[in-house]
C-alpha cells in the first residue's frame, strides 16, 4: 500500500475474507468447486463485489488512529489541530450494530453510552456488516433490538442492555425514519434541479462528466 499509493480492491476484500475465511472462502469452495452449486446472484452480492480502492494516507491514519490507538475514543483524534470529543455531541443520536459483525462488534458499537452526552437510540441489528445494514422492509428475514437511554438516565451495561431490550421483527429502517421524522423539521418540496452558489458553475447531472470522459 505505501509503495503503490492504494489499497487495492483485491487486497482489501482478501483481508475481509480472511478475518471469515470458513464463512468467505472454505464452505464457497467447497459448495461451487466440489459441489458444483453456484449460489444464485443477488443485490447484495453485487454491491458487496463493487470495491473500491482506498488512499494510502486515509486507510493507514484509519487503521493506526482509529483502531489500533483508539485516538477518536480516547480524545487524541485531532481535526484542524484540535481534538474530536465525542463527549461535545449533544444532538439525539440513533445507534446502529448488527449482532455478527466481525468488524464493529455490537458491544463495543456500544460504548458510545460511555462516550457521547446525548440521548441514544441504539439498536442491534441481526446480521452482518453487510446483510444487517442493507435491510430493505420487504425482506421478511430481518430482526432487531431497540433501547432509548435518555442523557439524565444511568448507564446500562450492553449484557443488561440485551435483557432488557425487547425483540422486534422486521427491518431496523422502519424505526430509523421514524426518529428522523421526530427529530426533523415540517417536509419540503424537493428542488427541481441544482442551483450552484454564486460565482461557481453548475454541476453536471449524474454521473458527471468525470465518468463519461473516464
Amino acid at each position: 500500500m505505501r509503495q503503490s499509493g492504494v489499497l487495492e480492491t483485491a487486497q482489501m476484500a482478501g483481508a475481509f475474507q480472511l478475518l471469515r475465511s470458513n464463512d468467505m472462502i472454505w464452505s464457497r469452495l467447497v459448495r461451487d468447486y466440489l459441489m458444483g452449486e453456484r449460489a444464485a446472484p443477488s443485490d447484495l452480492m453485487s454491491w458487496n463485489a463493487d470495491a473500491t480502492r482506498m488512499p494510502y494516507r486515509m486507510h493507514s491514519d484509519y487503521l493506526h488512529k482509529l483502531f489500533l490507538n483508539n485516538d477518536l475514543a480516547e480524545g487524541r483524534y485531532l481535526a484542524d489541530g484540535q481534538p474530536v470529543a465525542l463527549s461535545d455531541l449533544r444532538v439525539p443520536m440513533f445507534v446502529v450494530g448488527t449482532v455478527r459483525d466481525h468488524v464493529a462488534p455490537w458491544r463495543s458499537v456500544h460504548k458510545i453510552h460511555l462516550l457521547a452526552n446525548a440521548d441514544i437510540a441504539f439498536v442491534p441489528a441481526s446480521g452482518g456488516h453487510n446483510a444487517g445494514i442493507v435491510a430493505q422492509p420487504s425482506e421478511e428475514e430481518h430482526s432487531y433490538q431497540l433501547l432509548e437511554k435518555k442523557t439524565d438516565q444511568p448507564y446500562v451495561g450492553p449484557d443488561e442492555w440485551l435483557r432488557r431490550a425487547v425483540n422486534r421483527d422486521g427491518s431496523w429502517w422502519l424505526e430509523w425514519v421514524q426518529f428522523l421524522m421526530a427529530h426533523s423539521g415540517a417536509w419540503v418540496p424537493a428542488q427541481s434541479g441544482f442551483h450552484a452558489p454564486e460565482g461557481r458553475l453548475p454541476l453536471d447531472d449524474a454521473p458527471g462528466q468525470y465518468v463519461l470522459q473516464h
